[in-house]
């Protein structure tokens, strides 16, 4: 008896790690990191309204991200998921190491500051460890606040900063940094905001009048 094999099926054909960088949205995410490594160094240096306009184009670049994959046609779902995971990694870096070193830095690494700074990137894996794991709550809103609120509060937060003398304004950071991380891992409800145009708007003028108010801080 002659015995015929199944059929096999074609194996899927694994792309490259790299071909993932023709994909825009990717791009975007991908030039949010580098404003936050700009905002991180800037940071180190001192130069904290320079580190501003980084944590704040930061966060445009992340909403981009999101608006250009929801218009892409013909996105397959690995091109989705990878994005997802892509975005899901450097928002760690953008709301949790990022606000943590400018906290340290504008403590002068004083020791008593890391354990601020161990909460805030903490709380910003654990928040995003849960969205990864339940996403929206009912498809609407998140549970917990979404971790690009950290710049944006963070950002306006330093515009008070010349009112204060370096010491008074360290608590005050200290103290914003821990307020924040408790809202990311609290069970409030908050909106999808990048999901809107409007919002979108909204956040590319407060970008550009972050920007120019620090710009102008900085000459």
């Amino acid at each position: 008896m002659i015995i015929i094999p199944d059929k096999v099926e074609p194996q899927e054909l694994q792309p490259t790690i790299l071909s993932f960088l023709k994909d825009l949205p990717n791009i975007c995410s991908l030039a949010g990191l580098a404003c936050t490594i700009l905002a991180i160094y800037f940071s180190i240096l001192g130069v904290y309204y320079a580190a501003m306009i980084g944590m704040v184009w930061a966060v445009a670049f992340d909403w981009a991200d999101g608006l250009i994959a929801r218009r892409i046609k013909g996105r397959t779902g690995k091109q989705s998921f990878f994005g997802g995971q892509l975005d899901s990694l450097i928002d760690i870096v953008n709301y949790g190491v990022s606000p943590a070193i400018l906290l340290l830095s504008y403590a002068e690494f004083d020791p008593i500051f890391l354990l601020g700074s161990f909460i805030v990137i903490s709380a910003s894996a654990i928040r995003l460890s849960y969205f990864n794991t339940y996403g929206l709550s009912n498809g609407a809103r998140y549970t917990g606040m979404a971790l690009d609120n950290n710049n944006l509060i963070l950002v306006f937060i330093f515009l008070f900063e010349s009112m204060f003398s370096e010491g008074q304004f360290s608590v005050i950071l200290y103290i914003s940094c821990i307020g924040i991380a408790i809202l990311n891992v609290s069970q409030i409800k908050t909106p999808k905001l990048s999901g809107s145009t409007f919002n979108v708007c909204v956040l590319a003028v407060y970008t550009l009048v972050i920007t120019a108010i620090y710009s102008w801080k900085l000459l």
